[in-house]
């Protein structure tokens, strides 16, 4: 884990500027979509949309202007503007966990008539110089694996490192043939619950948790939790692989909303084709209420077994974190 120092360097940029939620959101939106469209998703056209109809809504604009350091939204920030028009942006997405305060800077962008001229170097020095000057000590961003030159930037900057992870998409399909002989599919038994928790923290680590709204508490067996799961109305489904009798992995559907939603489960020495196959039994099992799903998983050794089962990969982060 890295650890730096903020320069107490007070010398100002004459066109960066807080980001103003009251004016700026469009912009910021606009900015987003020149620089990211080639690789954006559904989910994050989406959000540019929710960022412009934002900006429109006067209540909502006044609510977020007091709210920008009590919640997850991407509120507060700095922009580099010339001539009346945005052409850089670094948003700040503060979490709290635990007691503990947590940032996330995200879309950083510099318009691509204005690039190398150093505004994304600004802003970025500027931003960490925010998360210091709030007492907080961890700054993280994620990275597309295919940008090497932000991936440089972040690394001067102290950024390490910590995982790199894959989301897969794939059409739901009712026709999908069973899994080979040698691998069957039943749902989770309660007997598996502390085998797929174990694997589940090894692909999902807890140092990545402090982003997340929801815990795998809720997937455990027991009479309370279906209760609770049923007077919340989230129908969460589990299977299993096995093969030759022996649990090869876990796969928990936990529809929360947009983002991934189905969460694989496998240990070092399970069977790839485990994971295939329970991927391929979603796809059909899902399909009367659903016309895709998503998932993410760290990138590596399952890479193909995912992509055997259909799922095409869309984007590929780099998790990076610094601590001030």
């Amino acid at each position: 884990m890295a650890s730096i120092t903020i320069s107490a360097r007070t010398e100002a940029h004459p066109h960066l500027r807080p980001l103003n939620v009251l004016r700026d959101l469009a912009a910021v939106a606009d900015l987003i979509e020149i620089c990211f469209s080639s690789t954006m998703d559904n989910d994050g056209k989406q959000y540019l949309q929710d960022m412009r109809r934002a900006g429109k809504d006067n209540s909502f604009t006044r609510w977020a202007n007091r709210a920008v350091e009590t919640t997850s939204l991407p509120l507060s920030g700095y922009v580099w503007e010339e001539n009346g028009r945005v052409i850089g942006n670094a948003s700040l997405i503060p979490f709290t966990r635990g007691k503990k305060r947590v940032y996330l800077i995200a879309n950083v962008a510099t318009h691509p008539d204005h690039r190398r001229r150093g505004i994304a170097l600004a802003l970025m020095e500027r931003t960490m110089r925010h998360i210091s000057e709030k007492k907080a000590t961890d700054a993280w961003l994620h990275v597309r694996d295919d940008n090497p030159g932000a991936i440089d930037l972040y690394r001067k900057l102290g950024f390490v490192e910590r995982a790199r992870r894959t989301s897969w998409q794939a059409h739901t399909d009712p026709h999908i043939p069973n899994p080979p002989r040698h691998i069957s599919i039943t749902s989770r038994k309660a007997d598996d619950w502390p085998t797929q928790l174990h694997w589940l923290s090894q692909r999902y680590p807890d140092f990545l948790a402090w982003h997340r709204n929801w815990s795998f508490k809720t997937l455990r067996p027991g009479f309370w939790n279906w209760l609770y799961l049923f007077f919340v109305d989230l129908n969460i489904r589990q299977w299993v692989a096995l093969e030759n009798g022996k649990m090869e992995a876990a796969l928990a559907w936990i529809p929360y909303g947009r983002g991934e939603a189905l969460f694989p489960a496998a240990g070092e020495e399970s069977d790839p084709d485990a994971i295939s196959a329970l991927l391929f039994a979603a796809r059909r099992e899902l399909s009367h209420s659903y016309s895709s799903i998503a998932l993410e998983f760290p990138a590596g050794r399952f890479d193909n077994a995912i992509c055997a089962a259909g799922f095409k990969p869309m984007r590929t982060l780099v998790w990076m974190q610094a601590t001030l």
